[in-house]
């Protein structure tokens, strides 16, 4: 049989030390992530694997040093959220919600609850999540129920939050609330920790894929917080979670080039070493096609996310190329896997084969962090203008 095994991805770094750090990331996923992936749908979350990477300064990585973080350009951190996507989804998808779930005290937060807070979300082996989506507000989510009412010196919460990833088992919850008014205006962050008293969890939702990674309602039934656990203004929550939505849908978009990529791997492993008439199935031109589409897809859509982020590192407006990215990679996740399992045929379809999984896993990227009929009215209202009422 041929020697197929899969190449690293040729990858134009910015720095030596990104070089370096990418090396660091490929070690991990081969020795540590990669080998137990097999295990995902006995839907056990490997929280070791979180413990290792905060323990390797991987938790932080686009944020300030000074808290812990990694001070690395998102052009670089998308490029490891790929690699550990490729290794595993869960891996990668949980990485990229912990940097959502930080966002909003990285970003908004004072100096005082950043120096109290961050060091522990970034490097202190804590892991996030992000509470903004509910029962009866998904792609609505503007129209959310949680309610905050101020008490005395702090805020108690109520309300049910719904799909959050790490729901259960996460330290910290990034929670939108209504504070105010209807609407947009109305929305308030906070900062909750993972024990509050009054917070607690559903059984995890029983998924297709994806399913080491648990997603779950949260319940806050009169969850008390102090004042220095807001996030930014009264009122700005709901500009909050936009703005940690668009750097988010950058990492989603990475995560599907990985699992796409690990999926093509699989293929070309498969084709060349598949024996149909007197020769490998990589020989038969049809075949040979639908590979060079597979790669170009995923070529394009890694160019896709990286010029995004390179915008964002330059301090630009990328929504719309956050909108687009998400988009056209999950989209071409979807692709990728579902013809992966096609050229394995049956033995795709199958559990012997990680294709099956892959493509299971792929579905969920089209539906998180907005779903892909919402970033096209995103885009579209970049292209056109607001929709006429």
């Amino acid at each position: 049989m041929p020697d197929r095994a899969p190449q690293p991805v040729d990858r134009q770094l910015p720095t030596e030390e990104a070089r370096d750090l990418i090396s660091l990331v490929r070690d991990i996923a081969q020795h540590e992530i990669a080998p137990k992936a097999a295990e995902e749908d006995a839907g056990l979350f490997p929280r070791e694997v979180f413990t290792l990477l905060s323990r390797s300064g991987l938790l932080g990585l686009p944020y300030d040093s000074a808290y812990g973080g990694g001070d690395q350009p998102y052009e670089v951190y998308l490029q490891v959220l790929e690699e550990l996507a490729a290794a595993r989804l869960t891996v990668g998808l949980g990485l990229s919600v912990h940097t959502l779930a930080s966002y909003g005290l990285a970003t908004y937060g004072t100096k005082k609850q950043q120096v109290e807070h961050l060091p522990a979300m970034l490097g202190g082996g804590l892991l996030g999540a992000y509470a903004l989506s509910e029962p009866a507000s998904g792609s609505d989510a503007a129209s959310l129920s949680t309610k905050a009412v101020r008490d005395g010196d702090g805020w108690v919460l109520t309300g049910t939050k719904s799909w959050i990833t790490h729901g259960g088992i996460a330290d910290f919850y990034t929670v939108m609330a209504r504070s105010g008014e209807r609407g947009p205006r109305g929305i308030t962050a906070f900062l909750v920790p993972g024990d509050a008293e009054g917070l607690s969890a559903a059984a995890p939702e029983k998924k297709m894929g994806l399913k080491g990674s648990p997603t779950a309602q949260i319940h806050l039934d009169g969850v008390r917080v102090g004042d220095d656990r807001r996030l930014g203004e009264e009122g700005q929550g709901f500009a909050i979670a936009l703005s940690a939505l668009d750097s988010g849908r950058l990492g989603i978009a990475a995560c599907a080039v990985g699992l796409a990529q690990a999926a093509l791997d699989e293929a070309v492993g498969y084709a060349a070493g598949r024996q149909q008439f007197g020769r490998p199935i990589s020989d038969f031109q049809g075949l040979r096609f639908m590979l060079a589409d597979m790669a170009t897809q995923i070529e394009a859509g890694r160019a896709l996310y990286l010029a995004a982020a390179r915008l964002r590192d330059a301090g630009l407006p990328f929504a719309r190329q956050a909108a687009m990215a998400k988009l056209f990679c999950t989209d071409t996740a979807m692709k990728v896997t579902t013809d992966a399992v096609q050229v394995l045929g049956g033995y795709g379809y199958t559990t012997d084969f990680p294709t099956e999984r892959y493509m299971r896993e792929a579905k969920v990227l089209q539906i998180v962090e907005g779903t892909n009929q919402i970033q096209r009215m995103v885009i579209a209202r970049h292209v056109a203008g607001p929709e006429t009422r």
